[in-house]
């Protein structure tokens, strides 16, 4: 078998088989297969596309190029979840305890942000003492103990993942339907869980920026799912404006303690709910969509999510106590309103600039490495569809110092529209599947 057949092959529109793709993944791992020749492999799979079983098979060789998790000696049926990301999104932070508090063990693997803010390792390391790096062995234990773990994934797992998306990366290939459904998905294969929901971001703030191509991500990833014999579901969800008010690692964790004790933004508490519930019944707790959502309504009005968020940080050695008085996180020192400049009604808000200007603060990454803020950020006051009068604030900056402050007031009022006429808010939910 030679790379040059296998890419040839692929560039005149068949599919390869499993054995195919092992010879060129694990040849790419262990340098057999030279960068320029994957190269052209990751460019022919972008033009030629890839079947839905060539996908699965790619996504279970990659998966197992490294270590793999199993969780199967833990009772119940293991849910993860994952989320393409967007401005805002802190649902990991809710969901996991918040269905692990139904009995259901949520085993969450996550990564560090490279972008507008911090990842979910990021937000959870603004907790005193909070750890995110743990071995597999803790890792399992924590979650057939407490019922969930968010940590970071390990240095093993998967990196044929890895070494394809850095080449992905320089080669103009990064946006291929089946090359980020394989890269998602074996990351999650190789966490061992039973189910997955899926979060698929749709619109300005999102990777995926028309709901027919989010769809169709989300379909191959439940297609991948499904043929490898998980439990699959996904929610194709609003990124047109920023998911909930906080953007930045201490604010987000914020507003993710407030929405676990009952209260928080409207649309963060109905996503984490829509999604929730798909956990739950996924993971075998509730019969039906308004069983699980009323199980997990009662979850949060009588304490047991927030209950659950504390014994999770505390087995992670971090500062429990913060889940009662959330004022223990990092606070930025200079608190700036940006204010609205005529009376109307806020008709768009431009959800990446938001999450660039809370970058320029501090509270992402631009490149690899670089040292996140966790206090600095911004929380809005009016979204899509706020009536404003001249004067009122549209949103806070936080930031570190007043030189940070001014630049991000000029970004954060110039990523407002506000117009006369009104104007109301894009829908939360644009699908659901599986």
């Amino acid at each position: 078998m030679r790379a040059y057949d296998l890419i040839l092959k692929k560039r005149n529109g068949a599919a390869l088989s499993r054995e195919e793709l092992h010879f060129l993944v694990d040849g790419f791992v262990r340098g057999d297969v030279p960068d320029y020749q994957m190269s052209a492999f990751l460019m022919a799979v972008f033009f030629r596309d890839m079947t839905a079983p060539e996908t699965a098979d790619l996504t279970l060789v990659m998966a197992h190029s490294g270590e793999t998790m199993d969780l199967s000696p833990i009772p119940g049926v293991k849910v993860d979840k994952h989320s393409s990301g967007g401005v805002g999104d802190k649902t990991s932070i809710v969901l996991v305890p918040l269905v692990a508090s139904l009995g259901v063990p949520v085993a969450k693997m996550s990564g560090r942000g490279l972008g507008h803010t911090g990842g979910t390792l990021d937000k959870l390391e603004t907790i005193a003492g909070c750890r995110t790096e743990i071995s597999g062995e803790a890792f399992f234990d924590q979650v057939r103990r407490v019922g969930c773990a968010i940590v970071g994934q390990t240095a093993d797992l998967v990196p044929a993942d890895k070494k394809l998306y850095a080449l992905r990366d320089v080669t103009g290939t990064v946006d291929s339907i089946p090359l980020i459904a394989s890269s998602i998905m074996s990351k999650k294969i190789a966490g061992g869980a039973d189910a997955i929901v899926l979060d698929v971001k749709c619109g300005g703030g999102a990777f995926m920026r028309d709901v027919a191509l989010a769809r169709r991500l989300a379909q191959a990833m439940i297609e991948i799912g499904e043929a490898l014999g998980r439990r699959m579901a996904a929610v194709i969800s609003d990124m047109d404006q920023p998911l909930g008010d906080a953007i930045g690692n201490a604010l987000e964790v914020h507003e993710a303690i407030a929405t676990l004790r009952g209260a928080g933004p409207a649309d963060l508490r109905e996503l984490c709910l829509v999604l929730g519930a798909k956990m739950a019944m996924l993971g075998g707790v509730a019969a039906n969509e308004v069983e699980a959502r009323a199980r997990l309504e009662e979850s949060l009005g009588n304490g047991a999510a927030a209950g659950k968020l504390g014994e999770m940080i505390r087995a992670q050695g971090g500062d429990a106590t913060v889940v009662d008085d959330p004022d223990r996180l990092p606070r930025a020192p200079v608190v700036r309103d940006v204010t609205a400049a005529a009376d109307g009604h806020v008709h768009h808000i431009d959800a990446m600039a938001l999450g660039l200007a809370a970058m320029a603060l501090g509270a992402g990454r631009a490149r690899k490495g670089d040292d996140i803020d966790p206090a600095v950020g911004v929380v809005l006051e009016a979204k899509v569809g706020a009536a404003v009068r001249a004067g009122d604030v549209l949103a806070r900056v936080h930031a570190r110092d007043a030189e940070h402050e001014r630049a991000a007031v000029v970004a954060v009022r110039d990523a407002y529209t506000i117009d006369a006429m009104p104007a109301a808010a894009p829908p939360l939910i644009r699908a659901v599947l599986g």
